[in-house]
């Protein structure tokens, strides 16, 4: 009996150390970031506090330990690298980060190996597809859907043209090419792309050179895509060139808002310089967590750096790795690691390259992360089959005095533009109409509120030579101001007129014809179009056959054919108006002939008819009742002789 018992408690021990072994009390997360960024320093306070609020809590890890080990890469790829190496040799269940899209291509190919989720909430490049990288997962919406929302600013504001300017790295080639993709549908279009060094490597020379080409360019449409020592470089050179002023348009992606929120109040010169810009935010809806976590960020943080929404996502980053790990053990699942045979055969050298173990249970633990069905502080999350989030959205920024972000609307991939919550429009039927996309009035730079045009006509190209006739006469169609190569005219006017309808720049140039002392023959500056000497007429050239065959005429704007022209003059209206269609000498000769029709017509009838006969008064006034009244009326009383007399 003894024995037996023995042996009972002696396999009970056994049985509890190796359940001990393959469920760890502390469970290893790594987090690689560049400490030194805004993004870096409030992602490491967040993710802190995710830490110690799991920690505190036994029913989420069952009485185990969450332990975030921090690496700072610096702002360096091989650090990175190296962190990601010293993190694989550990048994470090996921990693947090990386923070750049570059690094997370490179890291990711680690991961796949080794079976460690990568989880991210700023290497949001596009093109990093879950197809390629299963292993890396992204918290945050990705920039496919932050350059829909500019595409769809875009089009809202009436804009054809955009010119992007970007750091010259994956993230920032990647997502100018997601947004020159996304204003094609719209028919619109990157005109020029501007590629910078990377962000730690660019200087103010850099973007001097660039500015100076993009202010040579008709677009005024500026879209500024890239990380904020960047983007504050350009908008502070911008500010120096003139280029702050009314007329432009700026748009700046997530870094500037992130900026804003995380560095207020700003200096005066940097309020300045961004003032007019429109920029974006995630969107984080409202919630009394989230309420009491930003109450909290003043004592976390010590009022060192302000919260923005890459905090948030951190800390629900690091409880989306918590409830999966929970999931996982749960489904009574073990942690447990082993040597990765495609190792064997390297001569590692001084390299440790045996350590870098394969997170066995690496697949489950990654399926149990992308089924995440929770509400965190940034909101509902939850992925799409494509591993999308549910539902991205942005708040749309317009930076007014002294750098304060007014919020102009909201853009979601379910509603568009709008002025209301997306969170409110997801209870009702998707809308995407253009009469259901709006926004509030925007402060443009310079201070204007009036929508820019979003070009001007360029300095680089070459112009149109708009030949015009030098006329000597009928100077009212077109000439030439004296001592001047200023021309106006009615023809000009029209032509002004339809160049100012073009939702595109037409650089242009008047060149007079003629010397100025004769008309010029309008055939033969038909012949100087043909012969390239000109690109185009302006004037009142009539459209004829042989012209026809050797130019390309516009829809006629005056008609010919014959007319009567003659001088408007203002009359005063009176009793005695009905004698102005004629002359006195006019109505002095109709009354002449009226008493020689009178007279002719007495002498014909007083013979013959009674009512010419009588008193010598009377007959005087017959011959005029007679004369007077052939104007109305036909009489058939009187012989024939006297009618065709009176008819006469």
């Amino acid at each position: 009996m003894n024995l037996w018992w023995l042996v009972s408690i002696f396999s009970f021990c056994i049985g509890t150390a190796i359940q001990g072994a393959l469920k760890p009390e502390v469970l290893n997360v790594g987090a690689i970031f560049s400490f030194g960024t805004v993004n870096g320093q409030v992602s490491r306070i967040a993710m802190k506090a995710a830490q110690d609020d799991i920690n505190s809590d036994p029913r989420v890890l069952g009485g185990r330990k969450l332990s975030i080990t921090m690496h700072d890469a610096k702002f360096n790829g091989f650090l990175s690298i190296m962190g990601a190496l010293q993190f694989m040799e550990t048994d470090t269940l996921a990693i947090v980060g990386p923070q750049s899209a570059v690094m997370a291509h490179v890291l990711s190919h680690l991961a796949n190996e080794l079976q460690v989720p990568l989880l991210s909430f700023t290497a949001l490049d596009p093109t990093l597809s879950p197809l390629q990288y299963p292993f890396f997962v992204q918290t945050a919406p990705n920039d496919l859907y932050l350059m829909s929302a500019i595409a769809e600013m875009v089009s809202y504001f009436g804009w054809g043209e955009v010119i992007a300017i970007f750091n010259d790295d994956d993230q920032g080639r990647n997502g100018v090419t997601a947004l020159g993709d996304k204003l094609a549908e719209i028919r619109c279009k990157i005109s020029y792309k501007s590629a910078l060094p990377p962000d730690q490597s660019v200087t103010e020379t850099d973007v001097r050179n660039e500015l100076v080409k993009v202010r040579m360019m008709e677009a005024r449409v500026i879209v500024v895509h890239g990380y904020s020592r960047t983007g504050l470089m350009v908008f502070d050179v911008a500010q120096r060139l003139g280029m702050m002023d009314s007329g432009y348009v700026w748009i700046a992606t997530t870094w500037l808002s992130t900026f804003i929120d995380s560095k207020s109040p700003l200096s005066l010169k940097t309020a300045k310089s961004i003032l007019g810009a429109l920029t974006l935010r995630q969107h984080t809806p409202d919630s009394k967590r989230r309420r009491d976590f930003v109450s909290r960020w003043n004592t976390l943080s010590n009022g060192s750096i302000g919260l923005n929404p890459y905090g948030l996502y951190a800390y629900d980053t690091v409880w989306m790795i918590a409830r999966a790990l929970k999931l996982f053990l749960d489904q009574g699942n073990t942690i447990s690691f082993s040597n990765d045979t495609k190792l064997n055969g390297l001569g590692g050298g001084t390299l440790n390259l045996g350590a870098l173990s394969i997170f066995d249970g690496g697949k489950k633990f990654l399926a149990n992360i992308l089924q995440t069905n929770m509400t965190g502080l940034s909101g509902p999350i939850h992925f799409n089959q494509d591993r999308s989030l549910l539902h991205p959205s942005y708040d749309i920024i317009n930076v007014i005095e002294h750098g304060y972000p007014h919020q102009i609307g909201y853009w979601s991939n379910y509603s568009g533009l709008s002025v209301v919550p997306p969170e409110k429009l997801y209870r009702k039927p998707a809308n995407r109409s253009s009469s259901n996309q709006h926004l509030y009035s925007v402060v443009w730079p310079g201070g204007v509120t009036s929508k820019p045009r979003g070009w001007v006509f360029p300095n680089n190209g070459r112009q149109l030579r708009i030949g015009v006739p030098n006329r000597v006469s009928y100077r009212d169609f077109v000439f030439k101001v004296n001592g001047t190569d200023i021309v106006h005219g009615y023809c000009i006017d029209v032509f002004l007129a339809a160049v100012r309808l073009l939702p595109y720049a037409v650089p242009y140039k008047f060149i007079p014809y003629g010397d100025g002392h004769k008309n010029p023959t309008y055939s033969e500056l038909i012949n100087q179009i043909t012969t390239g000497v000109f690109d185009a007429a302006v004037g009142d050239i009539a459209i004829v056959t042989n012209r026809t065959k050797a130019v390309d005429f516009t829809q006629p704007y005056i008609e010919s054919g014959l007319v009567v022209v003659a001088p408007v003059r203002k009359l005063n209206s009176s009793a005695w108006a009905f004698l102005r269609p004629f002359t006195p000498l006019m109505w002095a000769v109709t009354g002449v002939f009226f008493l020689v029709v009178g007279t002719v017509v007495w002498i014909l009838e007083h013979r013959l008819n009674d009512e010419f006969r009588g008193p010598p008064r009377k007959q005087i006034v017959t011959v005029l009742w007679f004369s007077f009244s052939t104007m109305f009326f036909a009489h058939s009383k009187f012989s024939t002789l006297t009618i065709f007399a009176a008819s006469c």
